[in-house]
């Protein structure tokens, strides 16, 4: 069944072109960018699966006003296995907006093949995540039409939200269902992989991004006495901020960097003219904190930088979290998940992989909380998130082959 089953695999080139440009015409990014949200992708792949024979599929769909179905779907798709011990495939079906659409060869929401190497399909989504969700789709597939009942049961876990915080995501799923997945299943989130493939992230930095408002005093530019310059002011504590990473000097070989980052990032336009003193700033900054350190710590130091900032500058400062997701448990490099990847990795790729951290979070983290192992690992280019993002047909299919392999034991 198994050597059936790695054949079919090898031959579904045109099933993975059909699956990445019917989902990639769907702009499924949610409303905190001005999108509408995954509904109609989600519903594309629950019929499809369905016209398969699959009607084993749990939703734990999350209400939301801001979209126009009022939901961000989440849903459950499983086959049974003669045991109970399952197999998951975790992916997230949310998007990231195309950017500046400027810098795309193609439309950014068809996906087609690349004009110099027809291994690589390109598409916003294409790699992050609708590769993960190919390759679980591919192995449902064969399984359902051929009967095959393998030794583990087989779920593919789809969720909304992922690329803005998790709240209608992988959070709403398992605060509905917290037993969803049980302890002794084995988790993987294809949502991670390095050019070289041979790194499995079993660990994850903290996030905090932090809204930093300076307030002074607009005026003319000619009269600038008369005011206070917010810009004067947030340049000052943007220079500054590098001490406050200095601070925390524990090091975790886990992770690259192996130190908590702190770094400011996006900046909202103040006024739109030359000739006026800015009286407000906004800016972000972007912690990826190490489980070593207390999330709180790192805000009460920004807070004793900002009260600085506005004795030398007589601003006001207000500071809010914009997102924060905690640290969770490292998996243990030796858990069951972890080891039977490596080798099945080793049989489809010929690749001995090692273990580590990462900065970035996905839905692991979520999963990891409640002290249930999760193996984050895929094939890559890596272009997550960047224009003429790409997907290789090839990594799609072996990694839906490797995947394949832990359903026997």
């Amino acid at each position: 069944m198994k050597e059936k089953i790695l054949s079919a695999l090898s031959a579904a080139r045109d099933e993975v072109i059909f699956l990445q440009q019917s989902m990639t015409r769907f702009p499924a990014f949610g409303p905190n960018e001005g999108g509408i949200g995954e509904f109609h992708k989600a519903e594309w792949i629950e019929k499809l699966v369905r016209s398969w024979g699959v009607n084993a599929i749990e939703h734990y769909d999350a209400a939301d006003e801001r979209v126009p179905s009022k939901i961000r779907p989440n849903m459950v798709i499983r086959h049974k296995g003669k045991s109970e011990k399952t197999l998951w495939i975790v992916g997230h079906m949310d998007v990231v907006p195309p950017g500046n659409e400027s810098l795309w060869k193609t439309s950014p929401f068809e996906a087609v093949l690349d004009e110099d190497d027809s291994d690589i399909i390109r598409g916003r989504g294409v790699e992050d995540n609708q590769q993960a969700i190919v390759s679980g789709l591919l192995i449902l597939h064969e399984l359902v039409k051929n009967s095959y009942e393998p030794d583990l049961s087989f779920a593919l876990l789809l969720v909304s939200d992922e690329e803005t915080r998790n709240t209608f995501g992988i959070n709403h799923v398992l605060k509905e269902n917290p037993n969803l997945i049980k302890k002794d299943d084995l988790v993987l989130v294809p949502d991670f992989g390095t050019k070289e493939g041979n790194l499995i992230e079993i660990g994850e930095k903290g996030v905090l991004w932090l809204k930093i408002e300076i307030e002074g005093r607009q005026c003319h530019g000619s009269t600038p006495d008369e005011g206070i310059n917010a810009f004067v002011a947030m340049s000052d504590m943007v220079l500054q901020i590098k001490k406050i990473e200095d601070f925390f000097t524990e090091r975790n070989e886990l992770f690259s960097p192996t130190r908590t980052t702190i770094v400011p990032t996006r900046h909202t336009e103040n006024v739109p003219n030359v000739n006026t003193i800015s009286g407000k700033e906004i800016f972000y900054l972007d912690c990826r904190i190490l489980p070593e350190h207390d999330t709180q710590t790192v805000i009460g130091k920004v807070r004793e930088l900002s009260a600085e900032i506005e004795r030398k500058h007589s601003v006001s400062i207000q500071i809010s979290v914009d997102n924060l997701e905690e640290s969770s448990p490292e998996t243990n490099a030796d858990a069951e998940v972890v080891q039977k990847l490596k080798k099945a990795i080793f049989e489809t790729y010929g690749l001995m992989c090692k273990t580590g951290g990462v900065g970035g979070a996905t839905v692991g983290c979520k999963i990891r909380s409640l002290g249930i192992p999760v193996a984050v690992w895929s094939s890559a280019i890596p272009n997550y998130h960047q224009p003429n993002e790409g997907s290789r047909i090839s990594n799609a299919i072996g990694d839906a082959k490797t995947f394949a392999r832990l359903l026997f034991n």
